[in-house]
């Protein structure tokens, strides 16, 4: 496991248990008595670490290097997961993985962002920055969900969309834009999951649903801390300073009135226990799925055009 700067506290005693642990294997010995009280300190600082986090640590959270990614759940919450390629105009971005698969015996469409693991692999996934080639699979998996009437499910993971020359040429804008349109129209359940970084244009071109729901410690807005500090103070170090301000970690979203749900993390969040992670957001999407369930398709689509049109709060200013 890595940690980060302020789970270090951890490291040192996570690895005693490990090492003791390995060993009392490897010799088919007892060391329980001296493991237990290591482990109890352990839960002790884990507490004590996730009980005050600032605004800043939840988005390291957000972005922590063995966080689940989108086709890790699909492996914990899926069966019959068959992957769907190409935007049939340009080049498959796998940036951007859909699909058709059953969760709970009940077949859907899923599309989520995708990471890399390792340098080779995040070169070959744009670090989850999606090209307008991606936007447009993601549209071309929707519009079939929409046809054959498969509830939509996203997994939305990206610092943003790609703004390189070769995006903005083959039109980024529009690819953008035109996601929004389609999703706002679609006659089928459209479920949202933030599960890490919820950033810009590139979240919201799959995340207009019926329902959007959050990770515990992931995070949505219109930009990175590092842009807001960029555009601000011209100055990408007080990423930190702005972040709280920013209004964009899971409590204030749902204070907001931006998202309809915080699925909660396992102790110590995603990255250490995935499965029960994964079995939190199977539950919440089932939840939800019987509940949207129950509406006809231009309820549905009313429902979804009602929850973005009464977000925002405005002040009309005397003439």
């Amino acid at each position: 496991m890595r940690y980060l700067d302020f789970e270090q506290p951890l490291r040192e005693i996570e690895t005693k248990i490990e090492e003791l642990e390995t060993y009392a294997r490897g010799r088919e010995i007892d060391l329980s008595e001296e493991i237990g009280p290591l482990k109890r300190r352990s839960e002790e600082l884990l507490k004590e670490i996730f009980q005050n986090l600032t605004p800043w640590q939840r988005i390291q959270l957000a972005r922590h290097p063995d966080r689940p990614y989108f086709l890790d759940y699909m492996k914990m919450i899926a069966t019959d997961f068959v992957e769907l390629h190409g935007d049939r105009n340009f080049a498959d971005d796998q940036a951007i993985v859909t699909g058709l698969c059953a969760i709970d015996g009940r077949s859907v469409a899923v599309i989520g962002h995708q990471k890399g693991r390792d340098t080779e692999e995040n070169l070959r996934r744009n670090f989850g920055m999606a090209h307008p080639e991606g936007f447009r699979k993601a549209m071309r998996i929707m519009e079939l969900a929409g046809r054959e009437g498969l509830p939509i499910i996203t997994f939305i993971d990206s610092t943003g969309a790609y703004p390189g020359i070769g995006a903005e040429e083959r039109g980024q804008h529009e690819a953008i834009a035109r996601n929004l349109l389609v999703m706002a129209e679609l006659p089928v359940p459209i479920i949202c999951v933030v599960t890490g970084e919820g950033g810009s244009g590139g979240a919201l071109a799959i995340g207009i649903g019926n329902r959007v729901l959050i990770l515990e410690f992931a995070y949505y807005a219109v930009c990175t801390p590092e842009a807001c500090a960029a555009i601000i103070y011209k100055d990408r170090t007080l990423a930190k300073d702005v972040s709280g301000n920013m209004r964009i970690i899971a409590p204030d979203l749902l204070r907001l009135g931006l998202i309809e749900e915080i699925i909660p993390e396992p102790f110590g969040a995603a990255h250490r226990n995935p499965r029960e992670a994964a079995q939190n957001i199977k539950s919440t999407i089932l939840r939800h799925l019987d509940e949207l369930s129950l509406l006809s398709p231009q309820e549905l689509i009313d429902l979804r055009y009602q929850r973005f049109r009464v977000m925002g709060q405005f002040v009309e200013s005397p003439a």
